[in-house]
């Protein structure tokens, strides 16, 4: 049923400001943009990390009625190798706090943070043995 995730979409009053803090951030330019330029964006998608997992970014004035403008409901978690130089590198380029860097468990090494990007968005970050567990067993498959 469930197949794998697909994409996270984010709002953002003002895409092209959103689309060059998550270039710099994420050192990759957006690979798909709706309406094709020279119109002004109204859709960016970013595909990142080991599986191209798509970041997308939707003008707010498309969010669904209802919607809330303030951070907060479900946070999506990205691993990083690197917590907590991820979160300093969010931190200088203008995100604010929303969880700090948080231990869970019995010192397994399962961390986790969140900020709020500049957008209004929560961004998740997470260092998780089991992730790199089953990413290393997928690629030592013959």
């Amino acid at each position: 049923m469930f197949r794998g995730f697909a994409t996270i979409s984010f709002y953002a009053d003002d895409l092209a400001a959103a689309r060059d803090w998550y270039t710099e951030l994420l050192g990759v330019e957006p690979y798909y943009a709706y309406p094709p330029q020279p119109a002004p964006p109204a859709y960016l998608e970013f595909r990142i990390g080991d599986d191209g997992d798509e970041l997308g970014f939707i003008d707010r004035r498309y969010a669904p009625a209802g919607a809330c403008s303030a951070p907060g409901g479900a946070v999506m978690h990205w691993h990083v190798d690197d917590l907590a130089g991820t979160v300093e590198k969010l931190l200088a380029m203008g995100a604010t706090e929303y969880q700090p860097i948080t231990e869970h468990g019995d010192g397994s090494g399962f961390t986790t943070a969140s900020v709020v990007d500049p957008f209004g968005n929560v961004l998740g970050v997470m260092h998780n043995p089991h992730y790199l567990e089953v990413l290393a067993a997928r690629t030592a498959k013959p």
